[in-house]
């Protein structure tokens, strides 16, 4: 989305060719293989591995890649490998419960959507459960598929002419742009507010595939209006809370809604984690109304919220304009973040700091979602745990997903204990309230340190830019306390994946348009020019970077690295462009998604692309990774000539091991103009869920519903629900022979 692209990171951070003239790598050819604790032994003790019968099953990794590779194309449909087939388990606006009509396609709902498939499916987790209702470990062939919403950037699908504001229809609203606008209707708000958050809907397979049940007991949504809990260490609850005073609720105990919903993760005992992501643009600070004070500007700052303020007339906005459906009704006025009333427990100004956590859900309860703000505030992508090792702490793994922004550790307070599983949101507060954050810095010799965002390093606490007041403002403002600490900028750290059976953790680096000769580092070490098709520069195919912690612990503060996979068009020529020798079976760009079958091994990445698009809709694929440190050194030219001016730069990274398309292999393209993200593997390796997100992005909203001219129409196209507007959708994909995903 093109908020990623945009940059609230002004530190002077280095990017790292400044920090360490590069020395000896000796260090390097020492690294230790992820062993003994968390190594294959270990695997026994994951609930979410072990259900496939037992350690010796999921610990076998793939050999080899069985399928035959997808060709680029730019098809409006799901291109898969001969012998797959694919069967659509819901798409936007489906109905959870029999009450509603059925999607009519055509903006016609007079609903607010609470009870409806919301909208841009992302992140995805499989909880399945026995029949007695209790989280099962093995696969039951019944569970339920808890779906994130990234975004309501399509809304104009929503309504039968498009977006109205004002009494005027048919113009689209985009929160990163705007258009001029009067009020909104407050239906049309509603909707587009609910379509964000999570959708939780019970699957159940059958000798036909994976179908979906209207009023299962297991269905809800989670929108932007549903009541949260506000948890954290219970030394600085009491701060946080402080922090999190709104109109709504002055205690700040409560807050409401989550938004922008992206990557997931699921916890060992059973529970999913949900990343707020770019939920900083939809609030407005109207230009003229009483200021903030200096304080939450800075903040705000830093985060992006409200930074595009409205004219005095409120003729226009950079949001979606909730904030004018009504002057009373604080469904909406809580997007206008203005310090209106005398305190801010009278108005909405501490709003914005209620988003940007992680959420925890447990998809087999009615129990009150939860924000972990111990795992800090920020653009949240997915959330990675360590293997867990019974009596040793978890790590949580999550990137920024912003340019030039940061890679964190959370590290649990307590031990892990198998008992814990299935313990539900009890187990959260265990778990996620006490513990250590953490942001990386990686070194140019390929080590790297964790640093630990604390109130009481001096870094912090004397930082200039944003006086911190305590711990509670370290976890609320951690992008500030990250630029202190002198974190490594990098290339939009989207999904994050830890490999199941070595432990090492990978992190997609999607792309950086910022990225030039002058600021590249050892673990951001590209900048050229994209001179064919869609003409990006910086680092416009991005890169996927792995590490493994010193002495496979999960508290360890230093760890090693190495750079996986570069994106990149097969044809590209350069010393600097394709360094893992990538082909036309297996060349991408825009790592996004990055996802470890359990069950199989493969790593799946999924692109977000808008580089090779000319070429090729985005797509996945499927690869057999190695280990940190399998690869060489190597040194990239990226001197740049414009006119008669050439800037020179010459940086030296460690790259992985060169694969062919054996290791490496494209697996599924998508229609068109959508995103391919959220992957879950069923337990018994024979099902895979992915979602296509936002087919059709770019159709113009014209006016009448008839003249829109649609970019994409699946998968009304392929004969799911009603033809016409395209529809963010889940997949179920299935080898027609029975057997497990590709391999």
């Amino acid at each position: 989305m093109s908020a990623d692209n945009e940059i609230f990171n002004t530190s002077e951070n280095a990017h790292f060719q400044e920090v360490l003239a590069l020395g000896t790598v000796a260090g390097l050819s020492r690294r230790s293989l992820i062993r003994g604790g968390v190594g294959l032994v270990a695997l026994g003790t994951v609930p979410f591995l072990s259900a496939c019968g037992g350690g010796d099953d999921v610990v076998e990794a793939a050999r080899s890649l069985s399928f035959t590779a997808v060709s680029k194309n730019l098809a409006d449909n799901v291109t898969l490998p001969p012998g797959y087939t694919y069967s659509v388990v819901h798409a936007t606006g489906d109905r959870l419960v029999s009450s509603l009509s059925a999607y009519s396609n055509k903006g016609l709902e007079t609903d607010e959507w609470s009870m409806r498939v919301g909208d841009h499916h992302d992140g995805m987790e499989m909880v399945s459960f026995d029949a007695n209702g209790k989280f099962s470990t093995g696969f039951t062939g019944r569970a339920v598929l808890v779906v994130n919403h990234e975004s309501s950037a399509d809304a104009h699908f929503f309504h039968p002419n498009g977006q109205t504001s004002g009494g005027v229809s048919g113009k689209k609203f985009n929160q990163f742009g705007g258009w001029d606008l009067g009020a909104r209707p407050p239906l049309e708000a509603l909707k587009e507010i609910n379509h964000h958050g999570m959708s939780l809907v019970e699957i159940n397979q059958s000798a036909t595939g994976w179908t979906y049940k209207i009023d299962s007991l297991y269905n809800r949504r989670i929108t932007g209006q549903t009541p949260m809990r506000i948890a954290g260490p219970a030394a600085h609850l009491s701060d946080i809370r402080t922090l999190m005073a709104t109109k709504w609720d002055s205690t700040g105990a409560t807050s409401r809604g989550t938004m922008n919903n992206c990557g997931t993760g699921q916890t060992p005992w059973g529970t999913v984690l949900s990343g707020e992501e770019n939920w900083a643009a939809y609030f407005n600070m109207p230009k003229g109304a009483n200021p903030v004070d200096a304080k939450i500007q800075a903040s705000r700052q830093r985060y992006g919220v409200a930074r595009t303020p409205i004219a005095p007339a409120a003729t226009s906005a950079g949001t979606q304009g909730w904030f004018t459906a009504s002057s009373s009704d604080d469904r909406f006025t809580r997007w206008d973040v203005a310090a209106n009333g005398t305190t801010a427990a009278d108005d909405f100004r501490n709003e914005p700091n209620t988003f940007g956590f992680n959420v925890e859900v447990d998809p087999l309860t009615a129990g009150t979602p939860v924000k972990r703000v111990a795992m800090g505030r920020f653009a949240h992508e997915s959330a990675a745990f360590s293997i867990p090792v019974v009596g040793k702490p978890l790590a949580v793994y999550m990137g920024c997903d912003s340019q030039n922004e940061y890679i964190y550790k959370f590290v649990t307070g307590a031990n892990w204990d198998n008992k814990d599983i299935g313990a539900g949101l009890a187990a959260g507060d265990k778990y996620l309230n006490e513990g250590k954050l953490y942001v990386a810095k990686f070194n140019a010799d390929g080590t790297g340190q964790w640093l630990e965002l604390s109130f009481t390093d001096p870094k912090v606490s004397g930082y200039s830019t944003y006086t911190f007041a305590n711990q509670a403002d370290v976890y609320v403002n951690v992008r500030h306390a990250a630029d202190a600490l002198g974190a490594t900028k990098m290339d939009r750290p989207e999904w994050c994946g830890v490999n199941p059976h070595n432990g090492e953790v990978y992190f997609t680096l999607t792309n950086n348009s910022s990225r030039n000769p002058g600021n590249v580092d050892a673990a951001n070490p590209r900048a050229y020019n994209d001179v064919d098709g869609r003409k990006r520069s910086g680092n416009p195919n991005g890169h996927i970077i792995r590490f493994n912690e010193k002495d496979a612990l999960a508290q360890a503060t230093s760890f090693n690295w190495d750079i996986f996979l570069f994106g990149a068009e097969e044809t590209m020529s350069g010393t600097n462009v394709n360094l893992s020798g990538l082909n036309a079976t297996n060349d991408f760009s825009s790592p996004d998604g990055l996802v470890f079958g359990p069950a199989t091994g493969i790593l799946w990445i999924q692109t977000d692309d808008g580089a090779y698009t000319d070429k090729s809709n985005c797509m996945m694929l499927a690869c057999l990774p190695g280990k940190v440190g399998d690869g060489k050194k190597v040194s990239l030219d990226n001197s740049l000539t414009v006119g008669v001016s050439t800037t020179t730069s010459k940086q030296e990274t460690f790259v992985g091991a060169v694969m062919g398309d054996g290791q490496l292999r494209r697996f599924l393209v998508g229609p068109a103009g959508c995103e391919i993200t959220g992957l879950v593997e069923a337990a018994d390796g024979k099902t895979i869920f992915v979602n296509i997100q936002h087919p059709g992005e770019t159709t113009p909203a014209l006016g009448l519903a008839a003249d829109f001219t649609f970019e994409s129409q699946w998968p009304g196209n392929q004969g799911y629900g009603v033809a016409g507007r395209p529809r963010s959708a889940t997949l179920a994909i299935r080898r027609t022979d029975g057997g497990k995903i590709g391999a």
